[in-house]
């Protein structure tokens, strides 16, 4: 062996001894100090930081960032506005030149599908906060994209195609929401002041639909209309600025919460509540004589999923559409004496008529429009306009590269608004029998871009799952 060699093994064999030795000590040798465990809470975080599914404070933070006026007036109250028919009439002149509409701001959400509403130069959403394991109600001006101020709280669940899904509903006085797991949230639409708050699952023991709650709050009149389908409650109007109740709807039929809304319509001159729960379709007496009798119900169309709002397109006639192989129906509804029934007098398969797997079709001068889903065979993905009296013959439908998935469509005075669900718009004009394509634009490089548009002053809102833009439309 050189005389180099052993120097090297020398300091190698030399190196292990010392490191050996260090590591024993280290072991063996007493600690100085007494070590304590860290419970929960000893690292000082503010009370509330932690929540259980059951232990869920509603409302509890809130953090103010900005202050902004507007002499702004337009208004997107609801699910498928003031009117409940998801068109926008207004003064001004839509802008349906070739050029492209100008981006006014972006802002990046929780993965979701929670659309906006707009009141007075502010706009409104429900998001989910992955990181803080938390529902927020956040509030930005519609000018300028600022965020003003948020509610949130603490609420642990896991992503299931997103998190948020649902709409508020506002007026003056009152912003209110319905987080993924049924918890009801009222506040101040000015200063995000927590009026109260519900939690459906512990007041009327419901079952959360399987992808979070999707029915949107409304308001009628300064009271709040839920459909808890709950274990003894059907449906429920509480009093909109303090959360008392005024009536109730006994759930007799043993229906399921949906993803479905409420939509008030008058039906043989009565002013009703229709809802498609997992179980049938019911209506329920709007009038203040009777407000909150149920009227009628049919279990004749129950599809196990729903996701569609009901669609009046007659006095006496409402249509009705789900996924996953359900199709449409046409229900009747009559009334004889003081008795009302109601009866499904057609149905067909999303291969023969018109059919949605998760948005509510449009009627629009006596035309329901829609986009099939993807069990609609050659016409799936496509948009659609028919006939109320035939269901299975389209009067129009879109070309073949314009399919739009599970994207929302939305008419501006008699303008289509499609939205695909990569992220594309289609601008059609409405004419009598059928539509006229007249510009489209990439707004963004979407996924899963689902959630319904807004409209006001002007602006579009649009999301996809991770982001709310806005554009200049006039």
């Amino acid at each position: 062996m050189t005389k180099n060699k052993k120097i090297i093994r020398g300091i190698t064999i030399l190196t292990i001894i010392i490191y050996a030795t260090l590591m024993i000590g280290w072991h063996i040798m007493p600690a100085k100090e007494e070590f304590a465990i860290q419970a929960p809470g000893a690292d000082n975080r503010p009370e509330g930081v932690a929540r259980s599914a059951n232990d869920v404070k509603i409302g509890e933070f809130f953090m103010k960032y900005e202050d902004k006026t507007s002499d702004l007036t337009g208004k997107w109250t609801s699910f498928r506005g003031k009117d409940d028919n998801n068109i926008a009439q207004t003064s001004e002149n839509i802008d349906v030149s070739g050029d492209d509409y100008p981006e006014l701001w972006s802002v990046e959400t929780g993965e979701g599908h929670a659309a906006p509403v707009i009141y007075n130069g502010k706009v409104y959403f429900l998001d989910y906060d992955e990181s803080l394991s938390s529902d927020a109600l956040r509030c930005f001006s519609v000018e300028t994209g600022m965020e003003l101020w948020r509610r949130w709280y603490r609420l642990p669940i896991k992503r299931n195609h997103g998190f948020s899904r649902t709409i508020p509903v506002i007026n003056d006085d009152v912003i209110i929401t319905i987080g993924p797991e049924g918890h009801v949230m009222c506040c101040d639409p000015q200063t995000g002041e927590m009026k109260w708050a519900l939690d459906m699952k512990k007041e009327y023991h419901i079952e959360v639909p399987f992808w979070y709650a999707g029915q949107c709050p409304r308001l009628d009149n300064g009271t709040l209309i839920l459909a808890p389908a709950g274990e003894e409650v059907l449906m429920v109007g509480l009093d909109a600025k303090t959360g008392e109740q005024r009536w109730s709807t006994p759930n007799t039929l043993g229906y399921k919460m949906s993803h479905s809304s409420i939509m008030p319509m008058t039906l043989k001159g009565k002013k009703t509540y229709v809802y498609i729960g997992i179980g049938g379709v019911c209506g329920v007496s709007a009038e203040e004589s009777d407000q909150g009798k149920l009227l009628w119900e049919t279990k004749d169309w129950q599809p196990s999923v729903v996701a569609p709002s009901p669609v009046k397109v007659a006095d006496n006639r409402l249509f009705v559409v789900a996924g996953y192989g359900s199709g449409g129906a046409l229900l009747q509804v009559d009334k004889l004496g003081n008795q009302w029934s109601a009866r499904v007098i057609e149905q067909h398969k999303p291969n023969v008529g018109i059919s949605s797997e998760q948005q509510t079709p449009i009627f629009y001068k006596n035309r329901l429009i829609s986009v099939m889903p993807k069990d609609g065979g050659r016409l799936r993905g496509k948009l659609v306009s028919y006939a109320p009296s035939d269901l299975q013959s389209p009067v129009w439908s879109s070309g073949a590269d314009e399919r739009f998935g599970l994207g929302p469509y939305m008419m501006i005075n008699n303008y289509l608004f499609a939205f695909k669900d990569d992220g594309e718009l289609y601008v059609y004009e409405v004419k009598n029998n059928g539509m006229k394509l007249i510009k489209h634009q990439r707004l963004m490089d979407g996924i899963d871009a689902w959630g319904p548009m807004a409209y006001a002053d002007g602006m579009l809102i649009v999301r996809d799952a991770h982001r709310i833009k806005c554009f200049k439309i006039i």
